[in-house]
């Protein structure tokens, strides 16, 4: 069994978290919504959305048969609201191309809209069972620091997935627990800022630890500040529609005490031009 894993499935059938996704009969729908759902979003904020949007939307042929905008409507404070749409979209290819079934395939899975590497190989590990190396931001780190020395990783790249493949033991279930394990280690134990070295079951052979906590270059990209900015803007926008659903909003009556009515018009245009809102004859609306 390769280095990492043994260490890793043993702490993980300790310490791992009880989360809907990691349940019994879950299902691939169920996986790839909370997939859409935590890309830059905390695990505590995406519960209660999860829960509510499988409740609206058992199956990806009910989400189709819904209008956008119920989805950006649904989608509520989750931030980033283009997933709202991309999943919709998704939940449609998957209707018309698979017949209502999310596919196994890693290939027919990148085929759908809003799915990269990451989520594809999710799907077909968590909730088919099949045996692939899945790579996130939280695996990527536990890798640089445990086997390269390294305190944070590099940009992401490729060859990540070979990094993660050889860590990977011959049989499937167990390679699954240690795709999740990584993970779950690098979100509440090998952080990013303050890392529980001491509690870490990989300490005694982590090479960061072993070479004395090296610094390295943080080369991640630093999240731009909320408040003030663009993302606020376009945030309120969409709010003010949401809340009028379906009776569209005169354009003058959106955000018309805004501080900053260039920066209220550009989010406008910009969320017409990702397709979040349309326009007509003055009138702005969810999509339909």
């Amino acid at each position: 069994m390769p280095g990492l894993a043994a260490p890793l499935i043993a702490w993980y059938r300790d310490a791992a978290r009880d989360l809907p996704w990691r349940r019994e009969g879950f299902g691939a729908w169920g996986t790839l919504v909370s997939e859409f759902m935590l890309q830059q979003t905390p695990v505590n904020r995406v519960i209660p959305h999860l829960e509510a949007w499988l409740e609206r939307w058992p199956t990806p042929s009910d989400l189709a048969a819904s209008p956008p905008a119920e989805a950006v409507t649904r989608w509520a404070n989750l931030g980033y609201p283009r997933r709202a749409l991309w999943l919709h979209r998704a939940a449609v290819e998957i209707r018309d191309r698979h017949d209502g079934v999310v596919p196994r395939d890693v290939d027919a899975l990148l085929a759908l809209t809003g799915i990269g590497d990451y989520t594809a190989r999710a799907v077909a590990v968590f909730a088919y069972g099949d045996r692939h190396p899945v790579v996130d931001t939280n695996t990527r780190r536990v890798l640089a620091r445990a086997v390269e020395g390294r305190a944070q990783p590099g940009p992401p790249h490729r060859r990540d997935l070979e990094r993660m493949d050889a860590e990977l033991p011959a049989d499937i279930a167990e390679a699954a627990i240690v795709n999740a394990a990584a993970m779950e280690l690098g979100a509440i134990i090998c952080t990013a800022r303050s890392p529980k070295c001491d509690a870490c079951p990989l300490a005694a052979q982590c090479a960061w630890r072993a070479a004395g906590y090296p610094a390295s270059e943080d080369r991640r990209r630093k999240q731009a500040t909320y408040e003030g900015s663009d993302r606020q803007a376009r945030g309120a926008v969409l709010k003010t529609l949401r809340e009028a659903a379906p009776t569209p909003v005169p354009l003058f009556a959106v955000l018309p005490d805004w501080p900053d009515a260039t920066q209220r018009d550009r989010a406008i245009d910009s969320l017409i031009s990702d397709g979040l809102v349309e326009a007509e004859d003055d009138l702005l609306h969810l999509p339909r």
